[in-house]
């Protein structure tokens, strides 16, 4: 469940509404493409701008529609406890396989902090955890020492590592036995040479097959020929993450690849034109536009 390639889903919008026709359109294209996971409600699926019912109803939605065909690891983090913990309840009744929990944010716990807020989730809510390790969005990340102690309850998992450090990697993968998913597309294939096992892709929401082709390498060893996906995902990936900031740039994709409105919630907003058309090229080297 927690290997391989796993779509971090954005979350479709038509005039101001959560786009729910759309949405079911992207998952049975995640699912006819061999994606391992649907993973909706994170950082890609804008979850910040999502008030909590919506949110809940975003999950409720998707397990319906995958109807146990895939996992869904439903994004259930919050910076509160308390919200955190209603939320992968919610989660939990409404049958997601697993869900995702970011570090608290803004609020900038000490790793004393991070380590009891995420040990009393998986105390008070029988439910895997995937924790996301994300210290340029939150301000403050986890320590490998707080991930190890972290790692020796039942309830955690694997870890979205998203620091971008593969010295950190290194030493996760020294101190226990987490399983290490990639969040950053372009260092699958780096992560999964200290025992990374798959991504939390953004790329996927538009090239699933390929990322799996990827990531089905990986996990069979053969990096030497995953290496041949990495060449040729690398552009793409590196784009949809430093053109703008995420899910700005796969948002504009999707649009132009007519497969999702472009709409954002504020305070995002629009990719520029001059960036839309350095993408629009990316594209099309890929072969994705004529």
């Amino acid at each position: 469940m927690f290997t391989g390639a796993m779509v971090a889903m954005i979350t479709p919008f038509q005039d101001g509404e959560i786009d729910f026709q759309t949405l079911e359109e992207l998952i049975e294209f995640q699912i006819e493409n061999g994606i391992d996971a649907i993973v909706p409600a994170g950082t890609t699926g804008e979850s910040p701008t999502l008030s909590h019912e919506e949110q809940k109803q975003l999950i409720q939605r998707i397990i319906q529609i995958v109807d146990g065909r895939v996992p869904v690891i439903a994004g259930a983090g919050s910076n509160s406890t308390a919200e955190a913990i209603e939320l992968t309840d919610f989660a939990k009744k409404a049958g997601a396989e697993a869900t995702l929990q970011v570090t608290p944010y803004y609020n900038k716990p000490t790793q004393e902090g991070f380590y009891q807020h995420f040990a009393v989730i998986a105390e008070e809510v029988d439910l895997p955890i995937v924790l996301y390790n994300i210290p340029g969005r939150c301000g403050a990340g986890m320590t490998a020492d707080t991930i190890a102690r972290l790692a020796e309850l039942e309830n955690i998992v694997a870890i979205k590592e998203a620091t971008g450090s593969m010295d950190q990697a290194s030493e996760i993968a020294i101190k226990c036995d987490i399983t290490i998913i990639s969040g950053d597309d372009s260092l699958t294939l780096p992560l999964a040479s200290v025992g990374g096992k798959g991504v939390i892709s953004v790329a996927a929401n538009i090239v699933p097959a390929d990322v799996k082709a990827m990531t089905d390498l990986i996990l069979e060893g053969d990096l030497a020929s995953a290496r041949q996906w990495h060449n040729k995902l690398f552009t793409l990936c590196k784009n949809m993450l430093t053109l703008a900031t995420n899910p700005i740039p796969i948002k504009a994709a999707m649009a132009m690849l007519n497969m999702a409105p472009e709409e954002l919630r504020l305070p995002m907003t629009p990719l520029e034109e001059d960036k839309k058309a350095v993408l629009k090229q990316t594209l099309r080297n890929y072969g994705l536009l004529e």
